[in-house]
């Protein structure tokens, strides 16, 4: 198991292959975790929101996070992503994805009904009771409606129940608040979900970044961090330029449907999504390919069709 309180760098929140009927596709796995690897990343994460968890019935995210654990082979941390408003179902997902090998489970606070914080600090304080590997908060309030704020956050990791975080707000006042709190917290992790601020994430003191992007050009990630950790600031500037406009063409359309267009198109897996299955529309699917084949995204072959 991957020590957690070490982890750094860029962790890809991969998303889940489907076929047209809805099955989900083992072998687009396969590839897929391959595709990010050989980009030189640092974990990855099965499940997330990319990986349209609240779409999948109970079966098919097994299926989802054996092949990415059986694809990862050990050779970088595997996350999965929980994302379970009922308690007791949330422990079972974290048990069941201890038996399947993930070094830690990436869990969304409780949502639908409103909660504050002493609800919040309550269905963490019960998920990891009896968890069998480290619990990370997922914070995404635009769909949770729920934000896990900086001082509960301290609370429950000093209290050893959680041991790092995901932040998706893309709200950065609230990401140093966060850091601000749990600077004093030895091993905590703290990860932007946002890769378009992963420079200003790090300089504040972030772990790194748990991405979507990532998915489609892992090594522009990878090579903004890198930068970063030799000292190379306006490199990483520069590098985290390119990805800003990368992540702007994969956010047209229906979430995330531009990001699995854009790994057909790169030959990795199909372009549908989880069940009712649906594709990006074909006049955003030419412009993707467009961009994709001026950055040198696509094989030579594939720009041309």
């Amino acid at each position: 198991m991957a020590r957690i309180d070490a982890l750094a760098g860029v962790l890809i929140a991969l998303a889940s292959p489907m076929t047209k009927g809805g099955a989900v596709d083992g072998a687009g796995i396969g590839r897929l975790v391959e595709h990010v690897i050989s980009g030189g990343v640092h974990g990855v994460l099965a499940l997330g929101s990319t990986g349209e968890t609240a779409s999948l019935d109970e079966r098919a995210r097994r299926e989802v996070l054996d092949a990415v654990v059986t694809a990862s082979a050990g050779r970088v941390p595997v996350l999965c992503g929980i994302a379970q408003s009922q308690l007791s179902t949330a422990i079972a997902e974290v048990a069941a994805a201890a038996r399947a090998g993930a070094d830690a489970a990436l869990v969304a606070p409780p949502f639908y009904y409103p909660t504050d914080a002493t609800g919040v600090l309550a269905f963490y304080r019960e998920v990891a009771a009896g968890a069998e590997i480290p619990i990370l908060v997922y914070n995404i309030p635009q769909f949770t409606k729920v934000a896990v704020d900086p001082t509960t956050l301290a609370t429950l990791a000093r209290e050893g129940a959680v041991q790092g975080i995901k932040d998706s707000s893309r709200d950065f006042e609230y990401f140093e608040g966060v850091c601000v709190a749990t600077r004093d917290v030895p091993g905590f992790r703290i990860f932007t979900g946002s890769d378009t601020m992963l420079v200003a994430s790090l300089a504040a003191g972030g772990a790194g970044t748990i991405c979507g992007a990532g998915n489609v050009a892992p090594a522009w990630v990878v090579r903004i961090y890198e930068e970063f950790q030799r000292g190379d600031l306006e490199a990483a500037r520069q590098s985290q330029d390119r990805l800003y406009t990368l992540v702007t063409v994969l956010r047209n359309g229906v979430f995330p449907l531009a990001i699995k267009c854009a790994l057909h198109l790169q030959g990795v897996c199909e372009p549908w999504s989880a069940p009712p299955t649906r594709r990006l529309d074909e006049p955003l699917e030419a412009r993707l390919r467009e961009k994709l084949a001026g950055w040198e995204l696509l094989t030579p072959q594939r720009s041309r069709q």
